[in-house]
């Protein structure tokens, strides 16, 4: 897997603000986690059965979101309590969305999670009424009380380990993700793998994962995860999704924590850095093909360029696609749950060299012209009537962070842009939804905010002859913590990825 910085936009450029200084860390935070105790009457079990149901921190009653559901056998602080820590960490590391978790408080472990009788334990064998419970009453209930989306996880160690892939063999729909932490699948001589080969075959189109972890060493050998481990190799379907990992130096309690983390990652296979490849749109020459560079974790990342939907038998993400004719490229990230799979395209269309204009009288070197207004703007077009309330040249002094205002103000940058090289340029710019690049009065980038990764500048490439070219940038700024940046690569420099402000005595704006 590799994942690299994308140096181009790194780079001071102009037109920039200085930025906001990153805002303190905050290093002490006492969290209590506290879930509401609530019960059901189980017809199935025949029995009253307690749950504790966890919402999401930032949920509000009357609220109209709805979650993912985390079911954890074995309830109570031992399990849900570190889980719900688990869970909140990978929350705020956004590599999970916001869960409802529901911890079902346990009466006799023995009989709710095993699958069939052994002498030895009298109560053993109720884990088909158990499923029922959890199946067709417990969900069901959740669904109906809850904020739940109806797409729910199944979580359980050890006997509850065992229950949760004997659940996926008998019910696999029923969850769209089984963790089972250091399953007991020596149960009652292995009766779970023994079964498994002639239950797979239900799981053909269910699109579900699963997750298993054990110890490594003698100890971990005796819970024969390792036979469960063989037979999905050879015989688990398409429509299973699965992990199987040993962990060492760990007890049968400790492995918990791990395998939570671990487990709750691979059920959404969640890559939050997004996709990024650039440049993103522009114009190709016949016979001069252009590079597209792409960015980022390449992790089942796969692409077209006939503006097809990847799938998972697509080409596989280079670092370096090259283009020879006009394309749609369309490059998507796969994820373990179909809706947080992102997308993103680029589109190349075949052209000619972009025309220079002649030399404009009255204008000077050494910076554009720029115009700022003040007020509530939806899109340029709202400023026609409007004066602005300063204007001024982007020459070295000019920072948009000493504006007046730090938000609710617009922003439009013009004038003459001079080229000394033929070939090739891109440009480069990171701003605020709404923001709009013309050159010579052509829209070659709308930053429209719909980019997968939306911490992505927008590029574009496009062939200039040596000349003169009007450049104009419009800004809309709302969020006082939006960026303007601007940068360009010549065709000298474009092979180094490394964008550069354009230089002063290169920018003529009037006086």
């Amino acid at each position: 897997m590799k994942h690299k910085s994308f140096i181009l936009f790194s780079l001071v450029v102009a037109l920039c603000s200085h930025g906001n200084l990153a805002q303190a860390q905050d290093t002490v935070r006492s969290v209590v986690e506290t879930g509401r105790l609530d019960s059901l009457n189980s017809t199935i079990l025949k029995e009253k059965r307690l749950i504790e149901v966890f919402t999401p921190r930032n949920y509000k009653a009357g609220s109209t979101d709805k979650y993912d559901v985390l079911y954890v056998l074995d309830g109570g602080n031992w399990n849900t309590g570190l889980i719900a820590k688990i869970q909140g960490f990978l929350e705020n590391e956004q590599s999970m969305p916001p869960t409802i978790i529901v911890s079902i408080l346990g009466i006799d472990r023995n009989k709710d999670l095993t699958p069939t009788h052994v002498a030895s334990l009298k109560t053993s064998g109720g884990a088909d009424n158990f499923l029922g419970f959890i199946k067709d009453e417990l969900i069901p209930y959740i669904n109906q009380k809850y904020p739940s989306n109806g797409e729910n996880t199944l979580w359980g160690h050890s006997f509850g380990g065992l229950f949760v892939v004997n659940a996926m063999l008998n019910a696999p729909k029923t969850f769209k993700s089984y963790i089972a932490v250091d399953p007991s699948f020596w149960w009652d001589s292995s009766y779970l793998p023994k079964i498994t080969a002639g239950k797979l075959s239900a799981l053909k189109d269910a699109n579900i994962t699963l997750f298993m972890s054990g110890r490594e060493g003698q100890e971990g050998a005796t819970m024969k995860i390792d036979t469960m481990d063989l037979i999905l190799k050879k015989l688990a379907p398409k429509g299973l999704t699965w992990k199987s990992i040993r962990y060492p130096d760990e007890t049968h309690s400790s492995i918990r924590f791990k395998s939570t983390y671990d487990g709750l990652k691979f059920s959404y296979g969640w890559l939050n850095n997004g996709i990024d490849f650039h440049p993103t749109n522009g114009i190709i020459l016949k016979d001069k093909p252009i590079t597209v560079w792409y960015f980022g974790d390449s992790t089942r990342v796969r692409y077209t360029l006939d503006g097809s939907n990847p799938t998972l038998s697509s080409a596989k993400i280079q670092d370096e696609i090259v283009i020879n004719d006009a394309a749609k490229i369309t490059v998507k990230q796969f994820s373990n749950r179909e809706r947080f799979d992102k997308v993103k395209t680029g589109i190349f269309t075949k052209g000619k060299t972009l025309a220079p204009i002649s030399k404009q009288s009255k204008l000077q070197s050494g910076g554009f012209h720029y115009d700022y207004y003040e007020g509530e703007f939806d899109k340029v077009e709202d400023l026609k009537k409007k004066s602005p309330q300063k204007s001024g040249i982007t020459n070295a002094d000019f920072d948009i962070a000493k504006l007046p205002r730090k938000n609710n103000f617009a922003l439009v940058v013009e004038g003459v842009l001079e080229t000394k090289e033929e070939g090739y340029y891109g440009f480069v710019l990171d701003a605020e939804k709404g923001s709009k690049l013309y050159l010579n009065n052509q829209l070659i980038i709308h930053w429209d905010g719909s980019n997968t990764n939306r911490n992505s500048p927008y590029s574009y490439i496009l062939p200039l002859t040596k000349g003169f070219y009007t450049l104009r940038l419009e800004h809309i700024r709302k969020n006082e913590n939006s960026k303007l940046k601007l940068a360009y690569l010549t065709p000298s420099i474009f092979a180094t990825k490394q964008a550069v402000p354009i230089p002063l005595n290169l920018q003529f704006g009037k006086p």
